[in-house]
């Protein structure tokens, strides 16, 4: 069975009409979904799913009960020894839904660092990651080191040394180079 996670900035709270029919289309799908319990995107995405009636989805959270979960789903903790509320916190969620996942779909503002962490941490799993650039309503795939460094391209200088200052962008993008040249040889 195939697994979609999907996700996005916490800046985003309204769903493009594109990003809600990729939405409905999941939805009335055979595929599971995972999906985050933040407010913005997570709870956006979980209320498009809810609409259509989605009822394979699970719902995963740092700690012991999510801060949203629109239909009821079942959820998924995950346990972290970080602090409440830390980035590290509620990181331990997101790389626990990029393990279990098969592709992403990631809605993405252009600045998020949690939702450019997610598509890298999919990529380093040699998973691809569909990616909805908010800022000019057109969906990009990244499949390798190559389709990541043409998303990055789309930030401002400022967001891409805050996301390097946060993530450590540009060691995790040198890191993903490597594997992916010799998957291609």
């Amino acid at each position: 069975m195939t697994t979609v996670f999907i996700a996005g900035s916490i800046s985003i709270s309204r769903l493009d009409k594109q990003v809600e029919q990729r939405i409905a289309t999941i939805a009335g799908s055979d595929l599971d979904v995972v999906v985050g319990d933040a407010d913005g995107a997570d709870t956006s995405i979980q209320n498009c799913l809810a609409e259509h009636g989605a009822v394979r989805v699970t719902v995963y959270c740092s700690g012991e009960t999510p801060r949203n979960n629109v239909g009821n789903w079942p959820v998924q903790t995950v346990s972290t020894t970080a602090a409440a509320g830390s980035r590290a916190f509620f990181t331990a969620k997101d790389r626990e839904m990029a393990r279990v996942s098969d592709v992403g779909l990631m809605v993405w503002d252009c600045k998020s660092t949690g939702t450019l962490s997610n598509i890298i941490e999919l990529l380093a799993r040699g998973r691809k990651t569909v990616v909805f650039i908010n800022k000019s309503k057109t969906f990009v795939t990244v499949a390798d080191a190559g389709g990541l460094q043409s998303l990055v391209s789309a930030m401002s200088d400022h967001a891409r040394a805050k996301a390097d200052d946060k993530i450590k962008l540009n060691a995790r993008m040198q890191s993903l180079t490597p594997n992916q040249l010799s998957l291609a040889v």
